[in-house]
Formats: structure tokens, C-alpha cells, sequence
């Protein structure tokens, strides 16, 4: 019954707690991050968070983690403002986050151009070809057009 009730409520709610970005949402995303962080170009951070769970029935290995407890993930693209954009809640413990990336819709929008993301534009202060607008991961992640990788922490 609680399963049911969640799922009724996120079909109700999502649209209006987690719409689809368009366009200038992205624009507006990527002018905070060049404000905050004097990163130009950028519409996100993205990342993936284990969150613990009771031991399921029979859960084999699929659950259960590098860190050695049972989870599902949470792999979201956040804002400055470390807010979500879009998520992708509930794979397998034992997934990477890479992998968790590939197969999810966030994945396959950014990898398709399905995200109704801006044209690439020139840097600042720069006169070189334009820059494709990205979201940035940790080395976890591949490396493609929309993706930027980060070793550091980005704030």
C-alpha cells in the first residue's frame, strides 16, 4: 500500500515539484554557475548517492555495495543552488554510477540532445570556437560533448 501511495504521489506531484527544464531554465542554471563559481557553460553537477536499505528478500549481490551495506542510488544533476534538476532514483547498490548514467533517461536525453539545451557558445574573454554547454561529473563518468569531468569537489 505504500508503494502504491508513493508512486500515485510522485505521478501527481512531478510535473509541478520536478518539471522537464526548457531552454532558458538552462540558460538561467548556467548563468548562476558563471556568477557563483566563474564556471561559463556549465548547466550542472552530477553525481550518484548510495542510500542505505533494509536487506531485501533474496537480494543476491545486486544491492549490496562497495561500501559493503545494501542500497539503491540516487543519481542526480543538482544546480548551484544544490537543488535538483533531474534524478534517476533506485538502481541496484552494486551498479556504478557510470553505468547507472548510460542506462537512465537523464542519460539518454543529454547523449541525444533531447534536453532542449542551448547551442554551444564562446567562453568569455575567449574568440575560439564555441563551447558546448556541460554538466560535470567525477572520473566516474565518461567524458562526451555534455559531459566535463572533475577530480576535485565543484562548489
Amino acid at each position: 500500500m505504500v508503494q502504491a501511495t508513493c508512486a500515485t504521489i510522485w505521478l501527481r506531484l512531478k510535473a509541478s515539484v520536478l518539471p522537464h527544464p526548457i531552454r532558458q531554465q538552462w540558460l538561467d542554471i548556467a548563468q548562476g554557475f558563471l556568477e557563483r563559481t566563474q564556471f561559463p557553460n556549465c548547466i550542472g553537477v552530477l553525481d550518484g548517492k548510495h542510500i542505505r536499505v533494509t536487506k531485501p528478500p533474496n537480494p543476491g549481490s545486486q544491492f549490496y555495495n562497495y561500501k559493503q551495506f545494501f542500497s539503491v542510488v540516487l543519481l542526480a544533476l543538482a544546480n548551484t543552488n544544490n537543488r535538483f534538476i533531474i534524478v534517476d532514483i533506485g538502481s541496484y547498490g552494486s551498479s556504478a554510477d557510470a553505468r547507472i548514467f548510460r542506462a537512465s533517461r537523464m542519460g539518454r536525453w543529454l547523449q541525444s540532445n533531447q534536453l532542449d539545451i542551448a547551442q554551444p557558445k564562446n567562453l568569455p574573454g575567449f574568440s575560439g570556437p564555441p563551447a558546448p554547454y556541460v554538466a560535470v561529473g567525477d572520473e566516474g563518468f565518461a567524458l562526451s560533448t555534455n559531459i566535463m569531468l572533475s577530480k576535485g569537489r565543484f562548489r
